[in-house]
């Protein structure tokens, strides 16, 4: 067949419905489709196709001549590729009708219109909600006013602008697009220039949004990570503008794979606005649609279609941000540069970077941590100016150091970690990430306090609207003795990260670490029912208890905790106050004769707390000797308070630049 030929199975003038459902939903499917055609609206599915027929192109040419796209949603259609593809086409289309079947709510990203739900009806063709269908399908047919149209717009639309502005068919509500052309990027509607002309109103209420992992359109393939870190880059644009509340990636993460309407993940998360959507890398374009959306309505702020050359992807998330943060917040500011953010304009750089992310974030192991190692040197390599990429080299070269190398090498790999901190810091002044590893560096590889301020008070300052650098703060601020620096910090990375188990527990750390007991088991509890099991969470409960003096609870607590070393450590302090002197000593044995020199900063504890002054100050030197990271807790340990007078225990403690 020549390429003009048309396969017997495309009817170029359409039918009326082309109708979208899971193969799991056939049967209720069919009983639709026979209800439309005894009302006379011819329909297509993909029963239909022929032996030997060519699904693909058979299916999208119905796809694009049918008159309405009618979706049938259900539990089973939400999570199918190919229903959220046809629906997406028949959205974009102006075409489509949104249907229930088993009551269950559209997905987001089609809640912007009024659905049909089926799901109680009697499934004849005198039922209320089977009329209300088929005089919608009727309406589309005709070139009429549909009854499922979008809600009213919440944005007038400006003033037409320049040509290369995208307008959508039929959807009036559609007032601003991201559209590709060649070497360029348009934004619809408003474009751009709005960032700076102000023609959106802005200044909302409200400026609390959370941005959720964007999803691959169609078959994900090896394309997931693109997509997470495509709303990633997104996040991180919106967290640096100090006037808006962006939730961090945890707590967004946290509704993967789960069904909830708009409005329970705002509450969840604490905000009014998501952003959701999907993309996809094809034959060198980007394509895909992205949605702002209000919680409190389940209604559409602002709809985004995303297809652009793959090569226009960094500025393209820039766009979509200045046009979230001009909606939201009315902002005059000028867009951050690529170079304060961190980032590169090398796609290849960029997409090493993403893959490199993922290894990172998903790592158990050295070998894991490695490889994402060599994709951070990899995109450093295709631009030796991509801060972004040279701060993670930092941070996973003191992981490693930290984890993996042994002392005699420790030293020269923290070497490395703080050259790549500063290189990114040289790059990018203003990228706040580079700074918080080098503090991080200082602090965990080099224990040198002091060394590790001046990053982390830059960190700090540069981003405060990043959970991540809030929470790393708030425990450097901890340890050197700033409760109330630290509680800011903490409660400031709480309010951004509602659902992250970690943050919690920092907070429980910096309570307990500042004398305040039972709220630091206020905290600890907080964090446990975000995530059972937690690490460390029975240890830290039993320190608590131990400092308010319940023995027995304590003792619980301890023999609760699975992890060799919290357990030991636990159980030889309290069994000792308990009076059971040689099963503490028993316990303190086990933990020696496994660890070796590798807790050092444990046998201090034990010992300070049996009162052996001279033991645990032997310990504490050895630890120093050793580079044993306990030592960062020293200087707020109650724990080791009775070695305080002692001039070797403030000797380490200025040494270390605590004082």
């Amino acid at each position: 067949m020549s390429g003009s030929e048309q396969p017997a199975d495309i009817d170029k003038r359409g039918s009326d419905v082309f109708l979208s459902y899971s193969r799991d939903d056939q049967p209720r499917a069919r009983k639709i489709l026979e209800l439309l055609e005894e009302a006379g609206i011819s329909v297509w599915w993909d029963a239909m196709l022929e032996g030997g027929a060519r699904f693909h192109e058979v299916t999208e040419a119905n796809l694009e001549n049918a008159a309405a796209v009618v979706v049938l949603w259900s539990e089973v259609s939400t999570k199918s590729h190919w229903v959220h593809d046809e629906a997406t086409r028949g959205r974009d289309r102006g075409c489509l009708i949104p249907v229930s079947i088993d009551g269950t709510l559209p997905p987001l990203g089609f809640r912007q219109f009024q659905w049909i739900d089926v799901s109680n009806s009697d499934w004849t063709a005198g039922d209320p909600q089977i009329q209300k269908l088929i005089h919608a399908i009727a309406a589309k047919r005709d070139g009429e006013i549909s009854e499922p149209a979008l809600f009213a717009q919440t944005v007038s639309p400006p003033a037409k602008q320049a040509d290369t502005i995208q307008t959508a068919p039929i959807i009036s509500r559609r007032t601003a697009i991201i559209g590709g052309g060649v070497g360029a990027l348009a934004l619809s509607v408003a474009g751009i220039g709005a960032w700076s002309a102000g023609v959106f109103s802005g200044g909302g209420s409200s400026r609390r949004l959370a941005v959720m992992p964007f999803d691959v359109l169609g078959d994900p393939g090896d394309q997931v990570y693109f997509a997470e870190g495509f709303a990633g880059e997104i996040r991180s644009l919106l967290a640096r503008n100090p006037l808006l509340h962006v939730a961090a990636k945890t707590s967004s993460s946290a509704f993967t794979g789960v069904s909830a309407t708009a409005g329970e993940i705002c509450e969840k998360l604490g905000v009014d606005f998501l952003l959701n959507g999907d993309v996809r890398i094809e034959n060198g374009r980007l394509i895909g649609s992205s949605q702002l959306e209000d919680g409190r309505s389940d209604r559409v702020v602002r709809p985004f279609k995303i297809d652009a050359p793959f090569d226009n992807v960094l500025t393209l998330q820039q766009k979509i941000a200045a046009e979230i943060i001009q909606e939201l917040a009315g902002s005059q500011g000028r867009m951050l540069s690529g170079k304060e953010i961190g980032g590169t304009a090398n796609l290849a750089a960029y997409d090493a970077f993403l893959r490199g992310q993922e290894m990172y974030d998903s790592s158990t192991d050295e070998a894991t941590d490695r490889a994402a190692l060599a994709l951070f040197d990899e995109a450093i390599r295709l631009d030796p100016e991509y801060a972004a990429a040279t701060a993670m080299r930092g941070r996973t070269l003191g992981l490693i150091g930290n984890l993996y190398t042994g002392p005699a090498n420790r030293e020269q790999v923290y070497g490395g970690a703080i050259k790549a901190a500063e290189r990114a810091i040289a790059i990018a002044p203003e990228f706040p990430n580079g700074h918080q590893v080098l503090g991080w560096i200082q602090v965990s590889g080099k224990l040198d306090m002091q060394a590790a301020r001046a990053p982390y008070e830059k960190a700090y300052a540069l981003g405060a609207g990043d959970a991540e650098i809030l929470s790393r703060y708030a425990v450097f601020r901890g340890r050197i003795g700033d409760a109330d620096g630290a509680r800011k910090a903490i409660e400031a990375a709480m309010s951004l990260d509602p659902l992250n188990a970690r943050v919690f527990r920092f907070a429980g750390y910096i309570e307990y670490y500042s004398g305040n007991y039972a709220e630091a088991i206020e905290r600890l509890d907080q964090a446990i029912e975000l995530q059972n099991p937690l690490s460390s969470y029975h240890y830290h409960v039993g320190l608590s208890q131990l400092a308010l003096g319940d023995l027995d609870a304590a003792k619980t607590s301890f023999e609760a905790d699975e992890f060799f070393v919290w357990n030991k450590t636990g159980l030889a302090i309290v069994e000792h106050k308990l009076g059971n002197i040689e099963t503490a000593q028993a316990h303190f044995a086990e933990l020696q004769d496994k660890q070796g020199d590798k807790s050092n900063y444990q046998y201090m504890q034990i010992q300070a707390q049996w009162g052996d002054q001279d033991a645990a100050l032997e310990a504490m030197e050895a630890a120093w000797v050793a580079r044993d990271s306990g030592l960062l807790q020293i200087y707020k340990d109650p724990l080791v308070d009775s070695l305080r007078e002692q001039p070797r225990f403030d000797q380490l403690v200025r040494r270390m630049g605590f004082e």
